[in-house]
C-alpha cells in the first residue's frame, strides 16, 4: 500500500503542475453565448368593421392600416411599399397635400425611424379626413406616451388591442386607447 501512495502523490503533483502551466500560457477566452431568437413574428391587422361614406376614403384608410402594420413589424421595405399604395389612394382623392407629402417621405426612406416620424403626420392628416366620413363602425385612436423621447405619438386602429407602430417588437403593447372615432 505504501508503494502505491508515493507514486500516486507524485502523479497528482505532476498533473496539477501540468494543468497550471497550460492555463498560464493560454490567453483568456471570451465567453460565447448563443441565443436562438427564432423566426420573427409577423403581426397582421385586425379586420375592419368600419364603412365609409366615400369609397376613396375607405381606400385611403385601408392603405393606412397596411402602412401601420408594416411599421408594427419594423419592416422598412414593406413600410415604403405600403406608403406608395397610400400615395396612390391619396392621389385618387386629390386634396390632401400635407398627408401626401408625409407619405412620399415614408415611401422614399429606408430608415424605419424616419418612416415612423412621418407616420405621425399621416395619422394626424387622416384623422381630420375621417371626421364625418364614417357611416358605421368604430376606429380606435391609440396613444403611446413614450414615443419620440416621451413626446408621444398617436395612431389609428381597427381594434382596441395595442400594436405599437412606433416601437414594433421593442415595446409592442405600449399604449392605450385614447378615443373612438365613429
Amino acid at each position: 500500500m505504501k508503494n502505491l501512495v508515493l507514486p500516486l502523490i507524485c502523479f497528482c503533483i505532476v498533473l496539477f503542475t501540468a494543468c497550471k502551466n497550460t492555463n498560464e500560457n493560454q490567453e483568456p477566452q471570451p465567453e460565447v453565448v448563443t441565443v436562438d431568437m427564432g423566426k420573427k413574428k409577423t403581426y397582421e391587422a385586425a379586420e375592419s368593421d368600419v364603412t365609409f361614406n366615400d369609397p376613396k376614403v375607405a381606400d385611403i384608410y385601408g392603405s393606412y392600416i397596411q402602412l401601420k402594420t408594416a411599421l408594427v413589424n419594423s419592416d422598412a421595405e414593406s413600410t415604403a411599399t405600403s406608403a406608395k399604395e397610400l400615395i396612390n389612394a391619396l392621389e385618387n382623392k386629390g386634396d390632401e397635400e400635407e398627408l401626401l407629402k408625409a407619405a412620399q417621405t415614408i415611401a422614399t426612406s429606408s430608415d424605419i425611424e424616419v418612416q415612423r416620424k412621418e407616420f405621425v403626420l399621416v395619422t394626424s392628416g387622416l384623422e381630420k379626413m375621417l371626421e364625418g366620413a364614417i357611416s358605421s363602425g368604430v376606429i380606435y385612436k391609440q396613444y403611446c406616451p413614450m414615443a419620440f423621447d416621451f413626446e408621444g405619438g398617436f395612431w389609428l386602429s381597427n381594434s382596441k388591442e395595442i400594436y405599437n407602430p412606433y416601437f414594433g417588437d421593442k415595446m409592442l403593447r405600449c399604449g392605450k386607447v385614447d378615443s373612438e372615432i365613429k
